[in-house]
């Protein structure tokens, strides 16, 4: 039995206090008698895997969602806060996993947007320009406030956010998985603006589920678990291994693949040929040939951007091939659509699960009825058999333990976790003998990665042949029985398990042949 989390004495440099916070969606608990307390000048990292409640308690703090229960004290006064408006006004600013920005309008016209404070209905763009540039220059943002948010890179439309939460006073910040869609030099120069921040009278709260970066850039660590805090700790006094099993109440296990024999088994996918030009007129894929084996995971390693994603989806179906031959189960497929691919037993778990894997305003029993929309008993004159249906995804819903209230409940108000299994559950239960996985853990925490790492395995296991594609080396050689490396639309070569180094791929990785 897990004792009850110690509640501290206010303090003067305590500036958030949580109290008993309870919310519900439907007979979901999303947070259940949270306490939190967060210090002045402080980077507070809230840990916990998909699903466990730290965004919904963030949303709380934002105004975005209105708790049944519990209580909130802002430097040891009550507040209530109704809306994301209260939040701003008493000092609350959030930067959200996905950003919330115009692309065609400039830096200055995007942070003024809505703020009476600097004219409405037509704000003074001049002094705001004047206000940005005081704020990038204070806290080493570096951001043109002229410039157009759709010429920004990923981590310069972040900086525009946190401009924002400062433009409008904020000093709590908080930071929604703030290096999910950033390059390792972008997170480098977020922490360093992390460190600005806080040496400047801003606290921060950075939710994340990447251990290391928890170590390097927080004081203190809260575990959320099931909407439960486990328990809140200095960052100096643990280690990723302890938070990782604080996480998801288990040790966490590396995935454990038994060698395995390819060159005796079937080819399920051939692949003659392939080429892509896209519609810039420039060569993408550049005479790719490839053959997957029955009970084989085959790793596809590089560098974001050398032609992973259309290589994935050209094999899914979604984009034709200029030339060369696809080959699945013997059958040429090459032009194929990606139904008549699923027909043939293709199974395709996409990079972008917001955007390709679901139909984020559908629920999940509809998202699951996209692949047996032609299928009898789910499928009654070319419409829903919601009954039969509903029968199907509660039984995916306990068997892939996917974290919701029900197969009505809305895509898009899942957590990333639980959106990606509910891609697996979708695509796995057919039980088909060819799987893309492109990048299927991107994003995940700790025990969602365990959990889908697990089902390729065992998807393995059963004879299906699967096409890994990961920008994670060591998932990569970790699970595949073979790893070819693409660099610039080609594959610079391809070794067994137990015949690579890590040195070799990176010489691959970076387009030197050996």
């Amino acid at each position: 039995m897990s004792s009850i989390p110690e509640i501290e004495t206010p303090t003067e440099d305590e500036f958030l206090r949580i109290r008993d916070i309870v919310v519900r969606f439907g007979s979901l608990i999303a947070n259940d008698h949270i306490n939190l307390d967060v210090q002045k000048n402080q980077v507070h990292a809230l840990l916990g895997e998909n699903g466990a409640g730290k965004t919904t308690l963030m949303k709380v703090l934002a105004g975005l969602v209105k708790p049944r229960s519990g209580e909130i004290f802002l430097e040891n006064q009550k507040v209530e806060i109704h809306s994301p408006e209260t939040a701003m006004h008493l000092g609350i600013g959030m930067v959200h996993q996905h950003f919330m920005l115009i692309p065609t309008l400039t830096v200055a016209q995007n942070v003024s947007l809505g703020l009476k404070s600097v004219g409405y209905p037509f704000p003074n763009i001049r002094k705001v320009e004047t206000q940005i540039s005081e704020l990038a220059d204070q806290f080493g943002l570096g951001i043109d406030p002229q410039i157009r948010v759709s010429e920004l890179s990923v981590g310069a439309q972040q900086r525009v956010e946190i401009i924002k939460a400062l433009f409008r006073g904020a000093r709590l910040l908080i930071l929604d998985e703030p290096t999910s869609v950033l390059t390792p030099q972008e997170t480098e120069g977020l922490f360093q603006v992390i460190n600005s921040l806080v040496q400047k009278d801003t606290s921060v709260i950075f939710i994340s589920h990447k251990l290391n970066e928890v170590m390097t850039i927080s004081n203190k660590i809260t575990i959320l678990r099931q909407g439960k805090v486990v328990t809140t700790l200095p960052t100096a006094k643990t280690n990723p291994e302890e938070l990782a099993r604080l996480m998801v109440g288990h040790e966490i296990a590396g995935p454990k693949v038994t060698p395995s024999a390819t060159s005796d088994r079937r080819p399920v996918v051939e692949i003659q040929g392939l080429e892509y030009t896209d519609q810039r007129n420039l060569k993408i894929i550049k005479g790719i040939d490839l053959d997957i084996h029955e009970g084989e995971i085959h790793g596809i390693a590089g560098v974001d951007g050398n032609g992973q994603d259309e290589f994935s989806r050209i094999l899914a179906g979604l984009l034709i091939p200029n030339r060369g031959k696809i080959l699945l189960n013997e059958k040429d497929i090459t032009r194929a659509t990606p139904m008549q691919r699923i027909k043939n037993g293709m199974a395709h778990i996409p990079g972008d699960r917001q955007h390709i894997g679901l139909i984020m305003d559908f629920t999940v029993a509809e998202n699951c009825y996209l692949v047996v929309s032609q299928q009898a008993p789910y499928s009654r004159w070319g419409l829903m058999n919601y009954r039969e249906t509903g029968k199907l995804v509660e039984n995916m819903i306990k068997t892939y333990d996917i974290r919701c209230w029900g197969s009505r409940q809305i895509a898009s108000t899942l957590s990333g976790g639980n959106q990606q299994k509910l891609i697996l559950a979708r695509e796995l239960f057919r039980r088909p003998n060819f799987i893309i996985a492109m990048q299927p853990t991107h994003g995940l925490d700790v025990g969602a990665t365990e959990y889908v790492q697990n089902m390729l395995i065992a998807q393995r296991e059963r004879g299906a042949a699967i096409l890994l594609i990961s920008t994670e080396l060591d998932e990569i050689t970790a699970l595949s029985d073979r790893v070819s490396v693409m660099y610039e639309g080609r594959i610079m070569g391809t070794v067994s398990r137990g015949q690579y180094q890590k040195e070799q791929l990176g010489l691959w990785m970076a387009g030197k042949s050996l």
